[in-house]
């Protein structure tokens, strides 16, 4: 393992998983388990989800089963890739607490990916923002950190937290000597998916989301009601299949006929019912052996239950290395010396 590279990636257990999670890193996570130079691991971050869900525990617990459900379902398996609770590794709690001396309020306030996520979530914290959500950059640099990840893949709004890790990174070992790796952030070639609405982006607190446990019956209603081009008044109009999201899902999901469905939508020749009926149709028979991997683990908890505690002890051994490492840096090693 040592000549090998580590990979960090994960998820906040506030939902299900999506196809725009699916389209958007874990077919590359089930890809990257072929690359045997990597060290593959991946966290249920649960500690971060209470940063905006401190009001409803339950919730987070209960989804934390729910997306190693759709990591299993996708393929990524446990043999290959360590999956891992936050929440059971107390050294990254310490590490972002030493962390926090590293970092200024104005530079967390000026990163723009929390900009971004602040406004979104207005009717949560309205004027006041908790010290919880605003340090999670922080956080997010512990989890990398601890497991001393140098390949990070991440979507292009996360690059700036990838960032401010490097940043605390450099400055830790400019006071401590040189401790800590500088994590590398690896861009998916797969862009963000599109919501149902139209919407830039799928996302759970949308509600324009196909999940991937989604029934037959929910995948069928949902693209019913999915945006198509809003100048197409009947049947045999002329479409625009680049305002369509219908249009946009069929490529996706209809790839060897998506060019012969725009050519019929475009010559009114193709009406948006029958469309869609087609995209759900397709979407069903791509989602059905996820659904039915995702039945298999449903009916082992005892299965998950193992899974989650034999990969979190693993991390557990490599976090506390790594502050053994920081500590004796910090002078923090006072009963190893």
């Amino acid at each position: 393992m040592q000549n090998k590279k580590r990979s960090l990636t994960g998820d906040r257990p506030t939902g299900r998983l999506h196809i725009g999670h699916y389209f958007g890193s874990l077919q590359s996570r089930v890809k990257m388990q072929e690359d045997d130079s990597i060290e593959r691991f991946v966290m249920i971050a649960d500690v971060q989800a209470l940063t905006d869900n401190f009001n409803n525990p339950q919730k987070v617990r209960d989804n934390v089963y729910q997306v190693l459900l759709d990591y299993l379902s996708v393929g990524i398996d446990p043999e290959k890739t360590t999956i891992f609770l936050q929440s059971m590794i107390p050294e990254l709690a310490e590490l972002t607490v030493y962390y926090s001396n590293l970092v200024t309020l104005a530079r967390l306030e000026r990163n723009p990916t929390v900009k971004t996520e602040i406004a979104q979530k207005k009717d949560l914290f309205g004027e006041s923002v908790t010290y919880g959500f605003l340090g999670y950059p922080v956080s997010q640099a512990a989890d990398i950190t601890a497991f001393e990840g140098e390949l990070v893949p991440v979507g292009e709004d996360q690059l700036p937290l990838i960032e401010q890790c490097r940043e605390i990174v450099r400055k830790f070992n400019s006071i401590y000597g040189e401790t800590l790796k500088e994590p590398k952030a690896v861009l998916s070639s797969n862009k963000r998916i599109k919501g149902l609405d139209g919407n830039e982006k799928m996302g759970k607190s949308l509600g324009n989301a196909i999940y991937l446990s989604d029934s037959e019956e929910e995948i069928t209603k949902k693209v019913m009601g999915a945006v198509t081009d809003p100048g197409r008044i009947r049947k045999d109009d002329l479409g625009n299949p680049d305002v369509c999201m219908v249009a946009y899902y069929h490529g996706l999901f209809s790839k060897d006929e998506v060019e012969k469905i725009c050519e019929e939508c475009r010559a009114g020749k193709r009406g948006c019912v029958d469309c869609k009926k087609q995209l759900a149709k397709n979407i069903i028979e791509a989602l059905r052996p996820i659904r039915e991997k995702r039945k298999y683990y449903e009916e082992r908890p005892e299965l998950l239950e193992k899974i989650l505690k034999d990969g979190t002890k693993k991390a557990q051994e490599i976090a506390k290395e790594t502050m053994r490492k920081v500590k004796e840096s910090m002078k923090l090693n006072y009963f190893d010396e």
